[in-house]
Formats: C-alpha cells, structure tokens, sequence
C-alpha cells in the first residue's frame, strides 16, 4: 500500500525527467511533443487530484490552510504556463523561453511541496487519518486524466 507522500513523490520524479527530456530536444521533434504531451496530461490530473485528496486534507487542519492556499495558487499559475505552451509553436524561441519558466517554476512548487509542505503535514496530519490516501490519489488521478479536455473546454467558455 502507497501512502499519499510516496504516491505524490514518484509522481514529481516522473515530472522531473520528463521535464529533462522535453529540455534535452528540440523544435518541434515528435521526441519534444511525446514527452510534453505525457507531461502535460500528467501534471494536469496529477495537480486536480492532489487537491482533491492531500490539500483537502491539509486546509482541514489550521495550519494546513495557508499551505494549501499557497499551493493551490501555484497550480493555478503552471496550470496557466502549461495552456499557454500548449498553443505556441514548439520551434519558435518563445516556445522554449516560457518552458524554462514552466520548468523553473514547476520544479520550486514540487522541491517546495517535498520538503516542506510533507514535513509539517506529517507533524500536523495523523498516519491514521489519511490512510488509504494514497490510493485515493491514484483513482481520483486516473479519473481526472479523462476530464482534462473537458476542462479545458469548459475553462475557454470562461
């Protein structure tokens, strides 16, 4: 059985090599837009159901609110990169620009997430009140996975 940390964790390590390996093309190669793809559709229902499980948990406990918060906020802005990636042109210069913020501002939120954000919900969140929550990230990040163009859709009716 995963816990939630460990489950969140591989999730981050997959993030970073992908990241590695979308910097390590070029233009817009089928090696660039296969890893940005696995990336993109990973992150986004990675961060849905990190919410939805995690942050749900930690906005329950008094200090666990302004980390969600905070956390929250910085999905929401790679969320905003990842869209606006999405409809640039990989070959162009501005394409690898806005990845090298992506990827700079990405990589701060989950170190940031790992090292803090685990080490105070672990004082503050009881084993015992979130077992079986890694399981539960794992489902609800399969079911996101087939919501994020409708997501999507419904975001650019906005």
């Amino acid at each position: 059985m995963t816990d939630i940390y460990s489950a969140i964790k591989a999730d981050h390590d997959h993030h970073r090599a992908l990241l590695e390996r979308i910097a390590d093309t070029s233009g817009a190669s089928s090696a660039r837009k296969t890893a940005w793809e696995e990336f993109y559709s990973d992150v986004k229902s990675h961060g849905a159901a990190e919410e939805e499980t995690f942050y749900s948990k930690l906005i329950s406990k008094t200090w666990g609110q302004d980390a969600a918060r905070h956390s929250v906020h910085e999905h929401q802005q790679i969320d905003d990169l990842m869209e606006e990636l999405r409809e640039m042109d990989m070959a162009e210069g501005a394409w690898l620009q806005k990845f090298k913020t992506l990827r700079h501002d990405y990589e701060h939120h989950i170190d940031e997430e790992e090292e803090e954000v685990f080490a105070r919900a672990r004082e503050v969140v009881p084993q015992t009140e979130i077992e079986g929550y890694g399981e539960r990230f794992a489902k609800r990040k399969n079911e996101e996975r087939k919501l994020i163009e409708k997501k999507r859709e419904d975001s650019l009716e906005d």
